[in-house]
């Protein structure tokens, strides 16, 4: 359940201009890019990165305005938090390898930076778009759009 307070579906009429709203700067991508890395404490994040304090702190509090990251006490004497990815968070997977697999085919010449596999077989990750009718991977020119139950 999306609470009413992050997104105001009356502001949008498309589901992908509502998500850019949320997560749409680099800033914000590299954040989430971290988050799944592990990287989850402020100064860890500040320090890999190279942004600037006060932008980690605004974009980390957008994140978590759209609980997409909560923040976790780790030390109570100063306390000091880290930042953890709810399930909604989590839900950004799929869209974050896809933009990394896009950047390995498309702006890297000289091999991916980076090689995604799954844990339990060491296997490199492929990412595709499958039909949960029959299963089978579907292209982009096989793709159509329709009204949904939230369209005008």
């Amino acid at each position: 359940m999306v609470d009413a307070v992050q997104i105001d579906s009356r502001k949008f009429d498309c589901s992908i201009a509502a998500t850019l709203d949320a997560i749409g700067d680099r800033w914000t991508l590299l954040i989430l890019r971290d988050l799944f890395k592990g990287v989850r404490r402020f100064e860890d994040l500040q320090k890999d990165l190279g942004i600037a304090r006060n932008l980690l702190s605004n974009r980390l509090n957008k994140l978590i305005s759209h609980s997409i990251v909560i923040r976790v006490p780790y030390q109570e004497r100063p306390t000091r938090y880290e930042y953890r990815l709810t399930s909604k968070g989590l839900d950004l997977s799929p869209s974050l390898v896809a933009l990394m697999h896009w950047g390995d085919t498309w702006c890297i010449t000289d091999g991916p930076p980076t090689v995604l596999v799954h844990q339990e077989c060491n296997t490199p990750l492929e990412h595709s778009v499958n039909c949960p009718s029959c299963s089978e991977a579907v292209p982009a020119k096989s793709i159509r759009s329709q009204v949904g139950p939230g369209g005008r």
